[in-house]
């Protein structure tokens, strides 16, 4: 199922309101093997959507889609937030989104017990070459691979970060 879909849009809403609670504004849900129509979808109100048409490629599409979507406000940052970490908040959104603004690079990203998480914040002018960087499986991975300056930010006492594959009601 799609995971904007899971335990009935729980996840959806879960990261939707951490970042609103967090300090962003726009926000954009990409989605993708929902279909176009956001009517299959309870989108919370103030919420835009785009489509990735080219989802099934692997999270590249999405990543790609949501922060072309992005370039057309006017936003300076982008948080970079997957619906399947639902216990990741706002706390942890503010934390890192605090870092990134203070960091000259305006790079940051959640760290949970040594292990890179999300959100994941990167300035504008970072944008377009990540995006360009972005396919398959890898988001922002391959353009954030080479990127020393990139502030990590110890999210462990807010949250486990854990990334779910499956709702907790799914059978297996």
């Amino acid at each position: 199922m799609p995971k904007a879909l899971a335990e009935d849009g729980a996840w959806l809403r879960a990261a939707v309101t951490a970042l609103r609670d967090g300090g962003c504004d726009p926000i954009i849900v990409v989605l993708g093997a929902t279909g176009p129509s956001p009517d299959i979808v309870d989108l919370p109100p103030g919420v835009r959507h785009v489509w990735a048409a080219d989802w099934a490629t692997g999270l590249g599409a999405s990543f790609r889609s949501g922060l072309i979507a992005a370039a057309d406000t006017a936003a300076g940052y982008a948080a970079i937030m997957p619906v399947d970490t639902p216990d990741v908040g706002a706390d942890v959104v503010a934390r890192v989104t605090a870092a990134a603004f203070a960091a000259p690079s305006g790079l940051a990203r959640a760290v949970f017990h040594d292990t890179p998480g999300h959100p994941v914040v990167l300035a504008r002018k970072h944008w377009t070459t990540a995006w360009k960087q972005a396919v398959g499986d890898s988001g922002a991975r391959t353009y954030l691979s080479g990127k020393n300056d990139m502030v990590c930010v110890t999210c462990d006492d807010l949250a486990t970060g854990n990334d779910r594959d499956y709702p907790a009601s799914a059978a297996r």
